[in-house]
Formats: structure tokens, C-alpha cells, sequence
């Protein structure tokens, strides 16, 4: 639980970020750590996104990078702002999820709207980035492959060849140490490698159970519209599903099967709420730091395959007020919960752990991540890879977790 103390420092700090990012957009030129870019990237341009944050996260500059979209400078410097539609703030696949999904080690994004000159201009601001080289993790495409590297010199993104790599590999095995010292999995009297999660009866969801009482109403419609009683019966079976306080409303097969076929959007608060609060396993993680070393900038990485029954809140679920009705927490919750990214095949968990001292053990979560299974998965296993980075650590700590239902 947050202190009134932790929770003013929080606003605090937000509040600075968002001032920050401001100012950038305003009065920033174009430098080795600020890009403008006229438009926002399309789907089909999400090569040149990816180089754009790999060049950025390798300049060499130092504090964080920012790309500025819906605005250009010309070669006069005067800002000309064009505007950024307000959907692509909540564009799918996000682009945090590629950066996690394509670029390691992982790089911290924040993708905020800023409004300029009456127009919303969006705004990635790219973490300190102190863990170099920034490569591409897997291929995207023919010219975007794993391995590939950029930095941004003289306002270009520019590839880097070999000795330009090889210069920062040096640089960072100079003061490095070994990963073999360090620990990861799950608390215990041991650091435990597996971990046990309950599962659950996620035939209870909200949605699944308004679903079932509407199928029951729409089969007698169907069954008794032929005897003249239609309304006489779905009056009655309304009643028993949904209880006499609740009016009955006379809809047709087709607005009942219109209903259904939202169920799902309708309760998804509820649902969340259900499967994140009521029934959901809260996992926290250690890291164990064996050496004499500190491990500087660490951050840890988790990547599992999806699975239909097993669900990851991506944030934590709003709440119930008095009136039934579902409302956000505060800020400073959402800002201590883990970073979760997912696309077609896997979900990616992500964190931030700074300095993890010597012969210490440390938790991982601010925030516990929160989980959901059905008993569907009872008595089987999903394994869980992760890859710990540190900006002092010679390579990642990399392993594997299992998770057993």
C-alpha cells in the first residue's frame, strides 16, 4: 500500500514527466536527441519507427530522446505543427509492444499527446538509455534484421557498421561483470523456478453468465413463438433469470442476438474486474544479486506464450463504486504496476529495476503482477523465459520459469 507521502512524490514526478514532454514539443530543435517527424507513423511504416527509436536509444547523448510527431522545423528552424489524430494514441499493436516485441535491451516508452498550437502532436519520450548498444532482437523484415544497430548522427538515422559496435561492446565489457551471479524466480525460504497458480471456474465471468441468460430467453422466444404465448413466456423467463426488479423490455430475436453479440464489450470492466480482483493470483518475483558488484540500470524482461485460458491483467482493473459503477483508480497505482505487451503469439512483461546492490535480494513487482486461469489448464504447464539487463552486466541473465496449474 502506498503512503499519502509515496503517492504525493508519484503525482509529483508525473507531473514533471508531463511538464517535460511539454516543453519538448514546444521549444526543442532538431538535435541528436530530438527528432520532428511531420506525420505519425502508419502501419506500414513501422520499420522506420523501429529504426527511429534504435537510433535515438543510441545517440550519443545523454538523458532521454524524444521523437516528436505531428510537427516539423524547417531549414529556417520555424515549427510548423500539423497534428496527430487522437486514435493513434491507442493504435493497435501499441508501440510499446513492438519495441518490446523487436529491440532489446528493453528500452522504456512513453508515448504521450501534448496540444501545440491548438492541435494534439504526439510525443514518445525514449528513457535515459544507458545499457548500449540497442539492437534488433529478431528480423522484422529484408532491411530491417536481427542484429541491425542505428544511431542518429547529424539529425540522421545512420547504420552502424562494425567497429562502431565493436567499439561499444569494448566499452561496456571494460567494467562488466558476470551474469553468472545473479538469481531469478520466485520468494520462498529457496528462490523457487516454479510457481503454482489456482485455477478458476471463468464460467462465473460476468459476461459469460449475462450471455447464458440471454441465450435462455432467446430459446423461448423461439420455442413458444409459434403457440401464441410468446411474450406471456419470455415475460415469466425473464423474471426468473434476471429477477422481478428488473422491467421487462419486449425485444426481437434479432436485437437479442445484437445484445449478445456485444456481451463481451459490455462487461469487460466487470469482467476485469472478476478475473484481476475477485479470482486473481497476485505473482511477485526476486532477483538474487550474489556478487560483490552492484548491477546498474537493471531491468528484467519476461516473455510467455498466449494462451486462451490464461489471462495477464495489462493494468490494473478499475473498481466498483457505491452506484455500481466501474471507475479508474488513482495515477499513482497504474504507475507502479508492471509494463505488459502482447501481440499474436506471445505476452512480454516488462520492469525496471535499477541499482540491485551486492549480496541482495530484491523484489521485482512495485506491484505484484496480476493473473487469471481457467480450470481448463489444471494440471498443466506454461513456461515463462526471461532475460535480466544490466547496463554493467557483460550479456543478460537469461532462463526459464514454469508456471504449473
Amino acid at each position: 500500500m502506498l503512503s499519502g507521502s509515496d503517492v504525493s512524490r508519484r503525482n509529483c514526478s508525473k507531473f514533471a514527466v508531463m511538464n517535460r514532454i511539454l516543453q519538448v514539443a514546444q521549444s526543442a530543435s532538431v538535435e541528436a536527441g530530438v527528432q520532428f517527424r511531420q506525420n505519425a507513423y502508419t502501419a506500414a511504416e513501422t520499420r522506420n519507427f523501429l529504426r527511429d527509436v534504435l537510433a535515438l536509444a543510441n545517440a550519443p547523448v545523454d538523458g532521454p530522446r524524444y521523437i516528436v510527431v505531428g510537427a516539423e522545423i524547417d531549414v529556417h528552424g520555424r515549427k510548423q505543427t500539423n497534428g496527430v489524430q487522437r486514435e493513434d494514441f491507442a493504435k493497435k499493436p501499441t508501440y510499446g509492444a513492438l519495441v518490446a516485441e523487436y529491440i532489446e535491451p528493453p528500452i522504456r516508452l512513453r508515448y504521450q499527446p501534448v496540444a501545440l498550437d491548438g492541435k494534439n502532436v504526439g510525443v514518445f519520450e525514449i528513457a535515459d538509455c544507458q545499457d548500449k548498444p540497442y539492437m534488433m532482437r529478431v528480423d522484422h523484415c529484408e532491411r530491417l534484421r536481427r542484429g541491425d544497430a542505428y544511431v542518429r548522427l547529424n539529425n540522421a538515422p545512420i547504420k552502424m557498421g562494425r567497429r562502431q559496435l565493436q567499439a561499444l561492446f569494448e566499452r561496456k565489457f571494460r567494467d562488466s561483470v558476470s551474469a553468472d551471479q545473479l538469481e531469478v524466480g520466485f520468494p520462498g525460504e529457496i528462490i523457487h523456478k516454479e510457481y503454482e497458480v489456482r485455477s478458476s471456474d471463468l464460467s462465473d465471468l460476468p459476461s459469460a453468465v449475462a450471455g447464458s441468460k440471454l441465450r435462455q430467453l432467446m430459446e423461448v422466444q423461439e420455442s413458444s413463438k409459434n403457440s401464441g404465448s410468446t411474450t406471456v413466456m419470455a415475460r415469466m423467463m425473464h423474471a426468473r433469470l434476471f429477477g422481478s426488479d428488473m422491467p421487462y423490455e419486449n425485444k426481437s430475436a434479432d436485437e437479442l442476438l445484437r445484445e449478445l453479440s456485444d456481451i463481451e464489450r459490455d462487461h469487460v470492466d466487470a469482467d476485469h474486474y472478476f478475473m484481476f480482483e475477485q479470482r486473481a493470483q497476485k505473482v511477485q518475483m526476486v532477483v538474487y544479486n550474489q556478487g560483490d558488484d552492484a548491477i546498474e540500470d537493471a531491468s528484467l524482461v519476461l516473455t510467455l506464450p498466449n494462451h486462451d485460458d490464461f489471462h495477464v491483467a495489462h493494468r490494473l482493473p478499475k473498481l466498483p463504486d457505491r452506484n455500481g459503477l466501474y471507475v479508474d483508480r488513482g495515477p499513482a497505482e497504474f504507475d507502479v504496476y508492471p509494463i505488459v505487451n502482447a501481440n499474436a503469439k506471445v505476452t512480454q512483461i516488462s520492469t525496471n529495476l535499477g541499482r540491485i546492490p551486492a549480496n541482495a535480494l530484491v523484489d521485482v513487482f512495485d506491484t505484484p503482477l496480476r493473473v487469471c486461469a481457467s480450470s481448463a489448464l489444471t494440471q498443466k504447464t506454461i513456461s515463462i523465459r526471461f532475460a535480466l539487463h544490466g547496463r554493467n552486466l557483460r550479456t543478460p541473465a537469461n532462463g526459464k520459469l514454469l508456471l504449473k496449474f
